[in-house]
């Protein structure tokens, strides 16, 4: 049976699932085909329930809940770092919430928790990939950076001016910040469901205890990354943390949608609690 992973094009997904789909892990009945394109879209995706796995934003999560179950594999977490407002120097605050600033999609965890952190901004969706160079064109005064655009933002002279995992840290008592996930569709069933989240986890174990082929195919959705750069965006995102939420990370996610119930961008009849997580034992 073939299981289509929709995931994102930048290094940690492809870090996590090259062993599942490269053939390095054996998966008896299984066959794992990649399918790249960038989160918002993966977003979109999901609520028509086009793969069988997928990452998504957190944020999305309740629009497509019906459908998925979180697995609790797969995460990527902020610890006390993640997406963040970049503009060039002499651009202040006040400066940044006077225009609209690019963000990488309104269904993006980035974008709520940008909202979170400034309430009532203007915005405008903008690919990703494309953020940094138009803020230096002047295109826009900020942007939202997510992905590796985090650690190079520097190198095109951009400053921050608000880091989300640190706010999200903060504002939390130092909970991790969520962003992505992983689903499964829940109509494969329970059996299969528990089964393609066993190989996702055990994908993300082989991948850290071996890293170096991974992390050679990871590098080519780098955009142009160094390995040292490279290496360090994997592990911010694929760590032990990836391997299983932990309990706080769990109450992070719910922490997290809570809060957007709260400010309206999340609806308010999603039972927050009831969430499950595959594989948690939750």
């Amino acid at each position: 049976m073939e299981i289509r992973i929709g995931h994102s094009p930048d290094p940690d997904d492809a870090f996590m699932f090259h062993a599942m789909t490269s053939g390095a892990l054996t998966t008896p009945g299984l066959s794992y085909v990649h399918q790249l394109q960038d989160i918002e879209t993966l977003n979109h995706r999901a609520i028509a329930g086009d793969f069988e796995v997928s990452a998504v934003s957190i944020h999305a999560f309740p629009d497509i809940a019906e459908n998925y179950a979180l697995m609790n594999c797969g995460a990527s977490m902020g610890e006390g770092y993640g997406p963040m407002i970049v503009a060039k120097h002499g651009v202040s605050e006040d400066d940044s919430k006077a225009g609209p600033i690019a963000v990488p999609g309104l269904k993006t965890s980035a974008y709520l928790g940008l909202r979170m952190a400034w309430g009532e901004v203007e915005v405008e969706v903008v690919p990703f990939d494309e953020i940094i160079p138009r803020i230096l064109t002047d295109e826009f005064t900020s942007g939202l950076i997510i992905h590796e655009g985090q650690l190079t933002y520097g190198d095109s002279g951009l400053e921050v001016l608000l880091e989300l995992g640190v706010w999200w840290s903060e504002a939390t008592g130092g909970l991790p910040m969520p962003l992505g996930g992983n689903v499964v569709r829940r109509d494969l069933g329970p059996e299969l469901m528990r089964q393609i989240t066993l190989d996702t986890k055990r994908s993300i174990e082989y991948a850290l205890n071996s890293p170096a082929k991974a992390l050679k195919f990871a590098k080519k959705w780098g955009r142009g990354i160094d390995d040292a750069t490279n290496q360090r965006f994997v592990s911010m995102y694929v760590n032990q943390r990836t391997i299983d939420y932990g309990e706080d990370g769990r109450r992070s996610v719910r922490m997290f949608l809570e809060q957007g119930q709260k400010i309206g961008l999340i609806d308010a009849n999603f039972a927050v609690d009831a969430i499950e997580f595959i594989g948690s034992g939750d």
